[in-house]
């Protein structure tokens, strides 16, 4: 008896040994962890970290094509989320690339690419379609229990074809991006393109809502998100509509205000072809960055103004995420890119990491 208890507790100390020394090595000002999905040029597919450096520090191998990346608060953990129309998402220990659960979805469900973790580590809400009505929008709900995800219900979305959703700065209010659209199991073909049904969500993490709101154009469907730390919402479009349209591709809610397009040239409107993939907000430097990779532009605009910061080339830019210094931006066809932000001239220059075969978003820790 004594003997067990001594290697529970042996084995409690190992852990929390681990996990402090996880902790001190967030803290240490190392150069952030990048984390994102790759394919090879045999087209398998992969869950990756890298380090801005060029230091690989996993690469592992999964079944299905991923999306986003949320992390855990504070334990060396994050889930890898399928891209529509995936039904498996994994789990990635962060040290060492361990895949240590492959979480599958629900029956007559799967995933829309992008999750969340509350605050507190122990809820985790991911977008999901119902198949038996097809688009209806549902967050699966999961808890953590013994470092695996259990899959608890869901709520209702309040809209059609969810796509990526966050929190507001309060940690309790969930932002949902709506992208209207109608899909079917195993598919990705638009069922409904002459009566789409995007909308800006705002919700209680218990399902209850709080606001609904829609855009001009109602075949531009909403699917990206950024969240300032003053709990300003931008929000990346994808416009389904005549190739002849100029769709305004990027919105933004000001807190206590509408839903509304951010001030975009028609010009750059123009040359985005209809597509945005990935946007990303530098708090201390005030600045939005958008990636619209079937155009091969980058762009960067100051949040408060809408001046233009950037309006550069950039082949198949995919994910985009904030640094200390400005941007790091990833490519689908070229090399990943870091973009100094701090001067008037906006700096940017190659990073070390491989080329190409990146999808449209990273996350960086």
């Amino acid at each position: 008896m004594l003997r067990r208890q001594a290697l529970k507790l042996g084995s409690a100390l190992l852990s929390a040994l681990n996990l402090g020394g996880w902790r001190l090595a967030r803290n240490a000002g190392s150069t952030p962890l990048l984390l994102s999905a790759r394919d090879d040029s045999d087209g398998k597919h992969y869950a990756v970290g890298y380090r801005l450096d060029g230091s690989e520090v996993f690469a592992t191998a999964v079944n299905q094509r991923c999306h986003a990346i949320v992390n855990h608060p504070s334990k060396p953990l994050a889930l890898f989320v399928a891209r529509r129309p995936g039904t498996e998402s994994y789990l990635i220990d962060l040290r060492d690339g361990r895949l240590l659960q492959t979480l599958t979805s629900q029956p007559n469900r799967h995933f829309y690419g992008h999750a969340v973790l509350h605050k507190d580590g122990e809820w985790l809400y991911a977008t999901e379609n119902d198949t038996t009505d097809p688009g209806r929008g549902v967050l699966g709900v999961y808890r953590f229990e013994d470092d695996q995800l259990h899959y608890t219900g869901e709520i209702p979305t309040h809209g059609i074809g969810p796509h990526e959703l966050a929190w507001l700065p309060d940690g309790e209010t969930l932002v949902v991006a709506n992208g209207g659209i109608r899909t079917e199991a195993e598919s990705r073909v638009e069922m409904n393109l002459d009566a789409m049904q995007p909308s800006l969500v705002l919700m209680q993490r218990d399902g209850t809502l709080l606001s609904q709101e829609t855009l001009s154009q109602q075949m531009n469907s909403v699917r990206h998100l950024a969240i300032a730390r003053d709990g300003t919402v931008l929000a990346c479009q994808q416009y389904m509509g005549a190739a002849e349209d100029t769709p305004e591709l990027l919105a933004i809610k000001r807190p206590g205000q509408p839903f509304q397009a951010f001030p975009v040239a028609a010009s750059q409107l123009q040359s985005m072809a209809h597509y945005t993939a990935s946007v990303a907000v530098h708090d201390e430097l005030r600045l939005v960055a958008l990636t619209a990779p079937r155009a091969n532009r980058l762009f960067i605009w100051e949040l408060d103004s809408g001046a233009v910061r950037l309006d550069a080339p950039m082949p198949d830019c995919a994910g985009v995420a904030a640094v200390n210094d400005g941007f790091v931006v990833t490519s689908g066809q070229g090399r990943c890119r870091l973009y100094d932000c701090r001067k008037a001239e906006l700096v940017g220059q190659p990073l070390k990491l491989p080329s190409g075969l990146w999808d449209n978003h990273l996350h960086l820790i």
